[in-house]
């Protein structure tokens, strides 16, 4: 596998490399001691696997203080996957990057802890599977408006089909400084 730094330094584009011929392909989707290699070192602890229709965007989540790295991928079909910086003393703070995964190119983004995830389906469907270093918290959950203009994602898509819950997002100026991890949220990590 080949992985590479984005824009963002710490969230990773991982590229498997995938066997194929005449019946089909295989690739290695996770293996722990070549993530480890990675610097992808946290335990995976929790599995999620997300379908959304064509033109739905998911987002922008993060949890703190119980807070989560993910390992996303795609399974069928594909999305623009984004991730912000929200570190409080960030230089790269309310920045944001955004990758094509589908299951075509089998690539996965690596978010780490002090970023929010967020995608959107740019074709007809997605089936998005993500592992998670920490189990889910609701009373932990941010939700960051996934139109925020002071972040400025572009999604690709005119009319969205989004939740009440993200809608009602919080725009990142508007976050309560406690509900931000900060530079180094390792140290924070529960």
């Amino acid at each position: 596998m080949t992985v590479e730094p984005t824009e963002l330094p710490e969230v990773l584009l991982i590229e498997p490399r995938v066997f194929g011929d005449s019946r089909g392909y295989f690739f290695e989707a996770f293996n722990a001691l070549r993530y480890r290699e990675a610097g992808i070192e946290w335990p995976f602890v929790q599995d999620n696997v997300s379908f959304s229709s064509g033109g739905v965007v998911r987002g922008l989540h993060y949890q703190w203080p119980s807070a989560q790295d993910k390992l996303i991928q795609v399974l069928d079909g594909a999305i623009l996957d984004v991730a912000v910086d929200v570190r409080l003393g960030s230089p790269r703070f309310g920045k944001w990057i955004g990758r094509v995964l589908s299951s075509e190119n089998h690539r996965q983004l690596f978010i780490p802890v002090g970023f929010a995830h967020g995608f959107a389906v740019i074709g007809d469907r997605a089936l998005v599977s993500y592992k998670c270093s920490t189990p889910y918290d609701p009373a932990n959950e941010v939700t960051v408006l996934w139109s925020d203009p002071e972040i400025g994602v572009e999604w690709g898509i005119d009319s969205p089909t989004v939740s009440a819950k993200d809608q009602a997002g919080l725009s990142l100026a508007a976050v309560p400084p406690d509900r931000l991890p900060t530079l180094d949220p390792l140290k924070n990590r529960h």
